[in-house]
């Protein structure tokens, strides 16, 4: 897992990187301007509970709530909108470390709006639910790096799969590689909460779960790259 994410970073002075490196990095400064923007009007306008168990904390902390579920939506929504614009990075890694594999499914714009948006409520919902919880030292960050976990393992996994299995295939080689994911996601989640590093960690998210997904669907020495 990890060599697949050395990889991946290698890979980031690839040519064919450049158009999605630059999406990324203007996606990356989009999304957390418009959840900044986003979120200050929903938590103003709103209440999102009738519980005041989960109300009353985003009242009170008000514009410290915003930056918080920002920084806490920020990874999947990034995720959600680069997946938009990644095939071409997919691609590269495949051409350059899997010559000769035959060509992938082309993934329509309905089909790729649907898995966004999917990720971007399930992110939405989950992340309000686990709200008060945050707010505990220490156990703030295992359910963050938990949650966001799961959310971007699966979400970057269904990204690059989706491309070479048809659905019933993809879903037996998620049940059988669900630690694989997961932990992958929890690596993405963390580098996703670096200052920088964020702002490339779709790329390399996506190009690590290429290799990975190579290497289960393919098997050992499926790598023929120079």
């Amino acid at each position: 897992m990890l060599a697949a994410f050395l990889r991946a970073v290698a890979q980031l002075g690839d040519p064919a990187f450049r158009r999605p490196l630059l999406l990324g990095l203007l996606g990356a400064g989009a999304a957390l301007a418009g959840l900044w923007v986003g979120m200050g009007v929903l938590l103003t306008r709103t209440r999102l509970f009738d519980s005041p168990w989960l109300d009353l904390p985003i009242d009170a902390l008000g514009g410290l709530a915003t930056l918080v579920l920002t920084i806490l939506l920020y990874p999947a929504v990034v995720a959600a909108l680069m997946s938009l614009f990644l095939d071409r990075a997919i691609d590269a890694v495949e051409a350059r470390h899997y010559p000769g594999i035959p060509p992938s499914r082309p993934v329509g714009l309905v089909e790729q709006l649907g898995g966004a948006l999917r990720l971007v409520a399930a992110a939405l919902v989950l992340n309000l639910l686990a709200l008060p919880i945050y707010l505990i030292p220490g156990v703030n960050l295992m359910v963050f790096y938990t949650l966001n976990g799961y959310l971007l393992g699966r979400e970057y996994f269904e990204m690059v799969a989706q491309r070479r299995l048809d659905p019933s295939a993809l879903r037996h080689l998620r049940r059988l590689r669900r630690a694989g994911i997961f932990l992958s996601g929890v690596i993405v989640a963390f580098i996703s909460t670096i200052p920088l590093v964020n702002l490339v960690a779709p790329l390399v998210a996506v190009a690590a779960m290429t290799h990975q997904v190579m290497s289960w669907t393919r098997g050992p020495g499926a790598d023929r790259s120079a």
